[in-house]
Formats: structure tokens, sequence, C-alpha cells
């Protein structure tokens, strides 16, 4: 018989967790971008005679790179160009505060505490924090060659490059991205559908609500961008919102199957895929969609609303250039800048993680004051990336940060001994700069495992001092790892206990508000469909949450992971109210105001009692109605929810 190893060399769940790779795509043209726009600075620079400004070049391109993860290109501008302005700002602050002492400390200090500020606005401003204070530690730990203005200029002008390589096709595939989303969208509800009355069903309506978040965030925030009404634009929009009814008719779908043992005929499914390949091609022919003809009021709601999505797809039904627009448009850029600045400035949130993270850097700068350390900006730059509140888990990214920086120096000693002083650095920088969007899809430690030698050659190329940069990187590395922990992590007991609880406990609140929005007689579509959209992206968010939790050591993931059951819970009792909707809309009997307003209050005491514990704690479960009703189901979600949220 084969030899089992013993249980004490088999890493824990919450270790296997962090060491597992994910599996996101690779984009091949990011791969080719991130070697031609970090070798090529370095190429010019030597050829000039100057390969310490092309090693700066080379490393405004790596923020770049890193950032390099939109598909549409508008997004694209927005994702690198921004935080470029923010980087130079950061690498000046940096440079003029260089060689002060306690000056350099506090300055360094108080951009932690904006860039934490601003990382908790969003996507965008979060990596343009990012770079602010990376930029910031750089030039305020380097002396950078050139007048004080020519390294902003520089770095800015690599991450630019990726910029300018990353549009080039854009002419080419304008709108391309945004429609291959959406028919992306459409492929999901297919899906959903195929797998309704299956034990599968939950794990594709996951996908189907990443799905449409991508394409909301790809269609709207181009949207954003043109105030007039720009046509095809319109119609994608339009296309967008007509698979939200495709949706909302899957939990019907998926309820009916359940209960009598009939999953949808595999027409239905393929009818979606066909307007899947026409939104994806553009195609505007009569739609055949070989629909059975419906027998009951769930088969009539998923005719109605593939009906609907044909007519929308091909350009025959009066909403089909976006009239109606239930998801509503963006506000301007200028508005919602104000509006964010405003929400930082007011936000006990922002605040609170904006000190974290300035206290971290702030002992890290003041430690390396004090105590000789070799490469001391280092410390600080570990720190800056660990500490992203927005990249997960603190615990678990120190953890991945100091493997990979191991892994990555083991790479680097070999190409540093190998790989001579000149021309050849460039080649090695071809060579490993795709590895970087390559490993950083797998997740943070081979991300960190792949940045690690490329900038250990960049900074050879800057300080010519070969492997004698290993051992100072390594320390500098595992310190910073250390003080984000300590400072970062243990010392703020909020950064360590879950937030799963009280997130779904705002989310309950919403389905209560929700299901009592629908008990109205005439409920607006679009109020119901933005009020649906906003429930699915919370519960998005909170799955993330809960990944993130699943990471920490116990016992913070072991109380994570007995949230799991009421995560689902709560996830099908939002998919029930909508099938209750859905039904009544086609022909079910309506439920009594007394009804809905009995789930309304379980509901709400399920809401209250999530948000005044931690811990699962016993609530009363009373729920009983008219047999036969639509509601049924959702009564019977919610007693499972409530009887979840009960002592063993």
């Amino acid at each position: 018989m084969p030899r089992q190893l013993p249980s004490v060399l088999t890493p824990p769940d919450w270790l296997a967790r962090n060491l597992r790779p994910q599996h996101d795509p690779v984009s091949r043209a990011a791969v080719v971008r991130a070697a031609v726009a970090m070798s090529l600075p370095l190429a010019i620079g030597l050829a000039v005679g100057r390969p310490e400004y092309g090693a700066l070049a080379s490393m405004g391109a790596l923020s770049g790179v890193i950032g390099d993860t939109a598909d549409a290109y508008r997004m694209r501008i927005l994702t690198i160009a921004v935080p470029q302005l923010f980087g130079a700002a950061g690498v000046t602050i940096g440079a003029v505060a260089f060689g002060h002492g306690w000056t350099t400390v506090v300055a360094v200090t108080a951009v932690a505490l904006v860039s934490g500020m601003l990382s908790t606005i969003g996507a965008v401003a979060s990596v343009s924090g990012l770079l602010l204070l990376l930029n910031c530690v750089i030039g305020a730990g380097l002396p950078l060659p050139g007048a004080w203005w020519l390294a902003p200029l520089l770095m800015s002008g690599g991450g630019l490059l990726v910029l300018a390589l990353a549009l080039l096709a854009w002419p080419l595939r304008s709108g391309v991205p945004e429609r291959i989303a959406v028919a992306q969208a459409y492929q999901a509800a297919a899906d959903l559908l195929a797998a309704s009355g299956t034990d599968a069903y939950d794990d594709r309506r996951h996908a189907v609500t990443r799905s449409l978040n991508q394409a909301y965030d790809l269609v709207l925030a181009r949207r954003a961008r043109h105030h007039g009404r720009n046509p095809d634009l319109a119609r994608l929009l339009a296309q967008l919102n007509a698979v939200t009814p495709v949706v909302e008719s899957a939990p019907a779908a998926h309820q009916y199957g359940r209960q009598h043992g009939e999953p949808l005929p595999p027409e239905v499914p393929a009818a979606v895929r066909r307007l899947a390949d026409a939104v994806e091609a553009g195609d505007t022919g009569p739609a055949d969609l070989r629909l059975p003809v419906p027998t009951h009021e769930t088969a009539r709601a998923v005719d109605h609303a593939l009906a609907h999505a044909a007519g929308v797809v091909t350009g025959r039904a009066a909403d089909s250039r976006g009239a109606d627009d239930p998801v509503g448009r963006p506000a301007g850029l200028g508005v919602r800048a104000a509006r964010s600045a405003r929400d930082v400035l007011l936000s006990a949130g922002s605040w609170r993680y904006g000190l974290r993270l300035a206290v971290c850097i702030g002992i890290a700068q003041a430690l390396v004051s004090l105590v000789p350390v070799a490469r001391s900006y280092w410390v600080a730059l570990t720190i800056t990336f660990v500490m992203k509140p927005d990249f997960g888990s603190v615990f678990s990214r120190a953890l991945m940060r100091a493997l990979g920086t191991v892994a990555g120096l083991l790479v680097a000693a070999v190409v540093l001994a190998a790989v001579p002083l000149g021309r050849w650095d460039v080649a090695a920088i071809f060579v490993l700069a795709p590895l970087i969007p390559v490993l950083g899809a797998r997740g943070y430690g081979h991300q960190t495992a792949a940045v690690t030698p490329v900038i250990l050659l960049l900074s050879d190329v800057l300080n010519h001092q070969g492997t004698a940069l290993l051992v100072p990187r390594l320390v500098d590395s595992l310190m910073g790892c250390a003080i984000a922990l300590v400072a970062g992590y243990l010392l703020w007991p909020e950064s360590w206990h879950t937030r799963v609880g009280d997130r779904l406990a705002d989310t309950v609140a919403d389905t209560a508000r929700y299901v009592e929005y629908a008990s109205r007689e005439d409920p607006d579509a679009g109020e119901r469909a933005r009020m649906r959209r906003r429930l699915h992206r919370d519960l998005s968010g909170i799955r993330t949450e809960f990944q993130r939790a699943l990471s920490e050591p116990p016992p913070n993931g072991r109380r994570a992971a007995a949230w799991l059951p009421l995560v689902v819970a709560v996830e099908r009792i939002v998919d029930a109210t909508t099938a209750a909707g859905v039904r009544v809309r086609h022909g079910a009997p309506r439920p009594s105001a007394a009804e809905f307003a009995q789930v309304v209050l379980q509901l709400r005491e399920l809401s209250e009692g999530l948000r005044e514990t931690d811990v699962l704690v016993a609530v009363r479960t009373d729920l009983t109605g008219p047999a036969g009703s639509v509601l049924e189901p959702l009564r019977q979600e919610v007693a499972a929810a409530r009887a979840i949220a009960s002592p063993h």
C-alpha cells in the first residue's frame, strides 16, 4: 500500500488557500506590451549612454504593466494614465524631501495618509494612491539622477508608453471589448437557464453576477464620456439592459424545475446563445429563437423575456436604442470626483485606513533613519504593497509577499550572476517582464516572484551592486512584512475580525426594502431593476470578503467559514423574491399586503440579529401563509436563513 504523509506535513486549510494559484485568464497582448514597454526604454538609455535614465523609465513602465488590466480602451486611459500623474507627484515630493532627516519621515508619512484615504474610493483611485506612495518612497530613498523634474518625466513616460501600446488597436477595435462583455453576459445567462433545477445553479448564478458587473462597468464607464447620444453605445446598453429580464426569469425557472422535476427545454438556453453570438457579431438580422410553446406561468416569463431580448438585439424593439434605461446614466466624472472627495473626507473608514497605513510607513521611515539599513526604501515599499485594502487580507499578503520575495530572489541570483551589465540586461528584461502579467493572474505571491528579479535588475543598472543586492532585499522585505503584520494588522482588531456578518446584515435589510417595494401594486420596473442589481453587487462583494476571511489563520478563518450557509441563504432569499415577482407579473395570484408585510418584518428582525453580534444567535421563526402562494418559497428561504442563524 502507498505510504501516507504524516498529517503534520499537510498544510492547514487557510495556508493551502493562500498557496493555491488562481486561474484568471491572461491577455496575450498584455504579455507582449510588458516585454516591449519595459525593455525598450532601457535599450534607448543604453544606446544614448544614459542607462540610468532608461532604468527609471522602465521602472515607470513596470507600474503601467501592473495597472494594465482593463479590457475597454477608455478604461485603459483611466487605469494607466491617471495613476501616472499621481506617481509623478509622488516622486517629486520624495525627491524634494530626500536627505532631510526627520522632515523626510514626516513628508512620506503624510503622503501615506493621503494614499491610504485615496485607496478607499475605487479601483482607479486605489492604483493612483499606490503609485503616489510608491514613487514618493523611491524618490525619498534614492539619489535620483538629473534635475528634479527629470525622474518624474522619465517614470511617467515609461508608464505612458504602456498606455500608447495598449491603445494601438483602438481605431480598429473601438467598442469591441464592450460588445464582447455584453455577449458574455448573454452566454452566462444561457448557462444559468441551462442549470435551472440542478445543483449547478448556484455556481452559474455567481458567474452571471460577475459577468453583468464587468459588462456594466465597461459600458457605463465608456458612456460617462458620451454626453451626447451615441447610437451604437445606446444600442449596446439597451442590449445589456435586455438581458436583465432573462436573468430575473431564471430563479422562477429554477424554482419550478426543483418543484416539478422539469428543467427548461434545451431550446431555451440555445436561443440565448444565438442572441449572444448576434451581439458579439453586431448582427441585426431576424432572430430565429425556435422556442417551444409555453405551458405554465414560469415558461411564459422566460418566453416573454427572450422575445423582448431578441427584439432589442435585432433592433426591432421600441427601446432598442436605449430609451428604456432602467440602470440609469452615471453622473459626470467631475460630479463623481467631487462626491468621492467629500465621501473620503467625511468617512471614518477612510481616515482609519489612512492612519493605519501612515503609522506603518512612519514606523518604517523612523526605523531606517535610526538604524543603518541597506536599501532602506524597500521596507516602506513592501508595506505599501502589503497594506492595500482592496488587494486582500493583510495577513495573507504579508505571507505571500515573503514567500514570493524568496522565490524571486532565487531567480534574481541566477540572473545577476549570469547576465553582464550592458545590452544583455535588455534581453533579460525582455524575457522576465512578460512573466509579470502571466504570474500576476495566478496570485499575489506569484506576481511578487515575477516582479522581484525585474526590480533588482533595474536597480543594478542604477547602482552596479550585482548579487550584493540580494540579502538587503530579503532583509528589508521581511522587515516590511513584520511591521505590516504588527502595526497594520494585530494592533487593529477590526482587521482580524471578519466583516461578513455586518455586510450580510446590510444586505438583508436591503432585501427587506426590495420585498417591500415589490409588494406595491405597480412598482417602477427601472427602480426594481436597480434595486436588484445593487443587491447582487452587494452579495458579490460579500462573497469576495468571505474568501478573504477564509485565508486568515484561526480563529478568524473558522469564524468566517461559519457564515457560509447564511451567505448562501441570503442569496436564495433574493432569488426567491425575484421569482415571486416574475410569477405575479405572468399570471400567478398576487399575495396580500399582509403576506408581504410578514416577510418584510422577519427579514428586518434577521438583519438586526446579525448586526448585534459576530456570533450566530437564536432568532424567532414564525412564518405562515396561504398554501400555494407565490411567497411560499420565499417564506421557506427566510425561515431557513433564520434557522441557520441559531446555535446548534
